[in-house]
């Protein structure tokens, strides 16, 4: 078979919906425009049906291009569905050591995906939710405009 067989061939399953990942779950949650209030986490709920698929959970920053810090402290509470709470701090990178952003965007609104949970499972069905707090000793965090979660179903 020729070269450019196989590189078409690959071009094609890499651009095949079929062969990605499936989303579970998706959602956002706009900051109010004074900031991110340290006591207002964001709040994601999904609903597991499927307890033998892995899954990968995906966090989404957008912050303005004036946001004032090279990085994010989150802290996390998953609340299972027997009630019980699992906690996790994450740091999430939005600037390089020089200042130069990492995200992708339009104007002076950057998004940077974060991979949070890789395959992970679900181990009972029922209500799953995330609480996401801003981490970084400020009452109230200017800068960042929206948090979003997506659950992406590995095939």
């Amino acid at each position: 078979m020729k070269p450019i067989h196989w590189i078409t061939g690959i071009i094609l399953m890499l651009a095949c919906p079929a062969c990605k990942n499936s989303i579970a779950f998706s959602d956002v949650k706009t900051i109010p425009v004074h900031g991110w209030e340290v006591a207002n986490p964001a709040e994601f709920t999904f609903i597991a049906t499927d307890t033998t698929s892995t899954y990968n959970v995906l966090l989404y920053i957008r912050h303005r291009k004036n946001y004032p810090y090279q990085n994010l402290w989150l802290f996390i509470d998953k609340k299972l569905p027997d009630n019980t709470i699992v906690s996790d701090t994450i740091e999430c990178y939005l600037s390089d050591q020089r200042g130069r952003w990492l995200g992708n965007g339009i104007g002076s609104i950057l998004e940077m995906p974060v991979l949070y949970e890789q395959n992970t499972r679900f181990p009972r069905s029922g209500e799953y939710t995330y609480r996401i707090f801003q981490g970084m000793r400020e009452d109230t965090l200017t800068g960042i405009n929206d948090i979003g979660m997506s659950i992406e179903k590995n095939k």
